[in-house]
């Protein structure tokens, strides 16, 4: 299994498993009580059995995923990451790209998993 020693190789991890189609190498690659704000305009999905129901599609396409991380800020086990990434179908044609807001946790084991991942940057603020 792939592991990440620092925050900002999650991605690289998780674009590893994509194009190999292994759901189960990205679903270890998030925290348990993790939140994805994904699809833009849905509610957040949380926990693993919804990071596996939400890369079922890209894990069957095998894409490429290409992330580079323009941030990174770690505070004890806990990081902030941003990033500029793209998924490209198997034809280089690209499925969707966006820069990302993620928080990560560092794991007892000293590995670093997705605890809030917004692929499209943090949701707005519901009107009161």
């Amino acid at each position: 299994m792939r592991k990440a020693k620092r925050p900002s190789e999650i991605a690289n991890c998780v674009g590893a498993y994509l194009a190999e189609g292994d759901l189960d190498g990205i679903v270890s690659l998030f925290h348990p009580d993790c939140v994805v704000y994904f699809p833009v305009g849905e509610a957040p999905k949380k926990g693993l059995e919804a990071v596996r129901e939400l890369f079922v599609p890209f894990a069957e396409m095998r894409p490429k995923l290409i992330s580079d991380v323009i941030g990174e800020l770690v505070n004890g086990d806990t990081a902030l990451l941003r990033a500029n990434w793209r998924i490209e179908a198997q034809d280089g044609s690209v499925i969707a790209e966006g820069q990302s807001s993620e928080v990560a946790k560092q794991d007892a084991d000293g590995n670093w998993l997705y605890y809030i991942d917004c692929p499209y940057g943090p949701p707005e603020l519901a009107a009161e």
